[in-house]
């Protein structure tokens, strides 16, 4: 079995059987979050990409929980001289862990910190997804990602059981590609995030998951704070 709790935007918490990870953690900056940062217990934190929406309470975090962080080599280091206990992988890398494995996928869509005081962008690597079996399941978290045609060879290779898909256009797929998406992941079961918590990212969930039914998908817009299991 495993549980799956949404945090808000593209904040997935995976727990099963004692193990616990969460991906691309943005609690304390997210005006929709339910849950306390100091609340969160988990062993890893999987980062898809170096964007502050999705990295922000990664370090943090990880001195918390004496956690590892797993993302690619550029965004590793970067959080490494921060403190953080860390882990490097790339595009196409899989490795195994206590909780199950992790394989890197890819991701269209961009890596980087902005610092408006200075006018600099510090590069962070390029951006990914995730593969991750845990609990006897296997779900895909595409990241930040426009549609494309590989995502088709995703579901060719893996079972997917659950897919965590990024609707919110303007930086992302939006619904429609989001839709076509979860059709090639083949995932049974998709969970709409990244949409919501900001005005320009505005979108209905619940429409979103009525729309998959037509394609024989089950899904759920699961609100922040709020879970459910496979």
């Amino acid at each position: 079995m495993l549980e799956i709790q949404y945090h808000g935007h593209s904040c997935i918490q995976l727990t099963s059987e004692g193990h616990s990870i969460i991906i691309d953690p943005f609690i304390t900056g997210n005006p929709l979050a339910a849950t306390k940062l100091s609340d969160i217990r988990v062993q890893y934190i999987l980062l898809t990409h170096g964007h502050q929406d999705h990295i922000l309470d990664a370090v943090e975090l990880a001195k918390q929980n004496d956690a590892t962080i797993i993302a690619t080599f550029e965004l590793a280091n970067y959080l490494g001289w921060q403190g953080a206990k860390t882990m490097a992988l790339n595009l196409g890398g899989s490795a195994s862990f206590p909780f199950g494995t992790v394989k890197m996928t890819q991701a269209f869509h961009s890596s980087g910190m902005v610092f408006e005081e200075d006018t600099r962008i510090v590069y962070l690597g390029m951006p990914g997804g995730f593969i991750v079996t845990m609990g006897g399941k296997t779900v895909y978290h595409a990241g930040d990602t426009g549609l494309f045609g590989d995502m088709k060879l995703l579901g060719e290779r893996h079972d997917i059981d659950a897919a965590f898909l990024p609707i919110g256009d303007v930086f992302t797929m939006g619904p429609e590609d989001a839709k076509t998406a979860a059709e090639w992941v083949g995932a049974k079961f998709v969970v709409p995030m990244h949409y919501d918590t900001f005005p320009p990212i505005k979108q209905d969930g619940k429409a979103f998951v009525e729309s998959l039914k037509e394609k024989g998908i089950d899904g759920a817009a699961l609100k922040p704070g709020e879970s459910t299991r496979l």
